[in-house]
């Protein structure tokens, strides 16, 4: 199983680190999952305008792959104007929804405002839905009062929600996964 965390921003580190945290935490209680984050900070990725994704640079179709190969997902997302940011978005756009049909998707989200969480709510979840992927009913929201001057979390409940989110993506995605091949099989 390939659980692919993906920081979907290009600015700051709070997001990465808090991915990071929920794989560290799936990696910890669940090891015989492949967690891999995909810090798109890490990337040269072009704008999404309609070639077929050979005619992209190379780190575009390397992040291509990667979230084509991956069986689940936890999507990582800072809050910008109470929006998901660019470079997500691009993601999207790049990716067929059929990549991410059938497939678990959470999501971790970090802002400014305690109002802020709503964006995976009121944003998040219905891309999800559009995409028609299965959504953990659970995610985790980090204020940037959740986090000391290092950019580690340090707020306990965050923390607690880290640990029950890495559980329910995996639980889900265990339990998903012998289904679909049942059904299949069939």
């Amino acid at each position: 199983m390939k659980l692919l965390g993906i920081s979907g921003t290009i600015l700051g580190a709070k997001t990465a680190v808090l991915v990071q945290r929920i794989l560290d935490e799936v990696k910890q209680r669940h090891p015989e999952v492949d967690a891999e984050i995909l810090d798109l900070r890490d990337y040269d990725v072009q704008f999404c305008d309609g070639r077929k994704i050979n005619n992209y640079n190379a780190d575009t179709r390397t992040v291509f792959e990667k979230v084509c190969q991956a069986d689940f997902y936890l999507i990582g997302s800072p809050i910008f104007n109470c929006s998901i940011p660019a470079p997500l978005k691009n993601l999207f756009d790049l990716t067929p929804p059929d990549v991410f049909r059938n497939k678990v998707m959470g999501f971790a989200a970090n802002g400014g405002t305690y109002q802020h969480y709503l964006m995976i709510e009121n944003q998040l979840k219905p891309i999800a839905g559009y995409l028609r992927a299965y959504i953990a009913p659970g995610y985790v929201y980090a204020h940037a009062a959740h986090y000391n001057d290092q950019n580690e979390i340090v707020d306990v409940d965050v923390l607690s929600r880290t640990r029950n989110l890495a559980d329910e993506l995996v639980y889900m995605q265990k339990g998903l996964g012998q289904s679909l091949k049942t059904a299949l099989n069939k």
